[in-house]
């Protein structure tokens, strides 16, 4: 529960005058005396008890700094224990925190830190950086909030890309903040008319629809083309497919917009056999000259492979870098489907080591020990 509270907290401190790092740290020193006083004296109002002991901290930082010391006339606004609004800040918090003096980049990883409730680990992997590159940027985007006043919020382009981070990272399974995530864009679809809004929200309907088939019941992910489609969820499908084609025919097209054509023709497909991949390069083309994202591009090579054959997805892999994560899964899947199942089995083992979570490592490591075993099969020949 302390976790959910945490940014509608932080929200209000911002609002009443708090710079952002300041304001973050008062809450965590709340939390933390949360921690430590409600198991034997917990209060009847928990957020009014969180804002009141972070609102105090704060001020008591302030006084404590003497380049900060005008904040002292703040005290006599001290508000004392009661009842706070149930209002949700969670997405006006979004939008304060992608704020114009920070780059597009360092907004989104101080958002995904400070109010997603990401590790920096996991930020640095959705960013394909070392933790401690990402570490420095958030400090970096901290030092340049402190003292700022939160009376600009940023572009709506940067609150998606937290929004939609935020997904990913709950969908992987480590933290379960998707259906936050969907949650959030909902409201902040219903709020501003805009292609891209619209576009995300399919998206993450369109995922979302596949949850409950991407695991087995032993918690091994379940690739795309085995998954049990009568376990997709029908009605988010339908309502993702509708929401995308009323922004398609806005004819504004965004990446969110992209990737949605791509996630519904595959929710769209009767059986993985059924897929058209050949339309599913095509929005890849666009999404390549939308983004130019390496990531982008690896998930071309996958459709390549899949419309015109493992040769050609293999032609099209021999284009990206070879440190690109997810690089050698993606070789090993079209060597094995080109027949060349020793090197496969060995891409597969080395794609596990470089595996960015559990569930992935163990999927990776099952595909190299099944291909491991149907060669010692062959090598041991027929019995008897």
């Amino acid at each position: 529960m302390l976790r959910s509270l945490t940014p509608s907290v932080l929200g209000i401190l911002v609002r009443r005058g708090a710079d952002f790092a300041a304001a973050e740290d008062a809450v965590q020193d709340a939390l933390v005396e949360a921690v430590r006083v409600w198991p034997t004296d917990r209060p009847r109002d928990a957020k009014g008890w969180l804002v009141t002991v972070a609102w105090r901290r704060f001020l008591d930082a302030a006084r404590a700094d003497v380049a900060r010391r005008r904040r002292e006339d703040l005290v006599d606004e001290d508000p004392g224990p009661g009842p706070a609004s149930s209002v949700d800040d969670t997405l006006q918090l979004y939008f304060l925190c992608a704020h114009p003096s920070l780059t597009p980049s360092s907004a989104v990883a101080l958002t995904l830190r400070a109010v997603g409730g990401l590790t920096t680990r996991q930020i640095a992997q959705a960013y394909l950086v070392p933790e401690a590159t990402m570490a420095q940027r958030i400090s970096r985007a901290k030092r340049t909030v402190s003292g700022v006043r939160f009376d600009k919020p940023g572009d709506v382009s940067t609150v998606l890309r937290v929004l939609y981070l935020v997904f990913n990272e709950g969908y992987s399974g480590d933290v379960d903040l998707a259906a936050e995530a969907i949650r959030l864009t909902r409201q902040l679809a219903a709020s501003i008319h805009h292609p891209e809004v619209a576009g995300l929200l399919a998206l993450m309907l369109l995922h979302h629809a596949r949850r409950a088939a991407r695991t087995a019941a032993d918690g091994g992910l379940v690739p795309l083309a085995e998954q049990d489609r009568g376990l997709w969820d029908t009605e988010s499908i339908a309502e993702g497919v509708e929401i995308l084609q009323a922004a398609l025919a806005r004819d504004r097209l965004g990446e969110f917009q992209a990737q949605a054509a791509v996630a519904a023709l595959h929710a769209d497909a009767p059986t993985a056999e059924e897929t058209d991949w050949v339309q599913i390069v095509e929005w890849y083309d666009e999404l390549v000259r939308l983004t130019d994202s390496p990531v982008v591009r690896l998930n071309r090579v996958v459709a390549v492979g899949e419309a015109d054959g493992p040769r050609a997805g293999l032609a099209a892999l021999d284009a990206l870098d070879d440190s690109l994560p997810r690089r050698a899964a993606v070789a090993a899947y079209l060597h094995e489907r080109d027949g060349d199942v020793v090197l496969a089995a060995r891409l597969y083992a080395e794609a596990a080591e470089k595996a960015p979570n559990l569930a992935e490592r163990a999927h990776l490591t099952r595909q190299a020990a099944r291909l491991n075993a149907r060669l010692n099969v062959r090598r041991q020949g027929p019995r008897g």
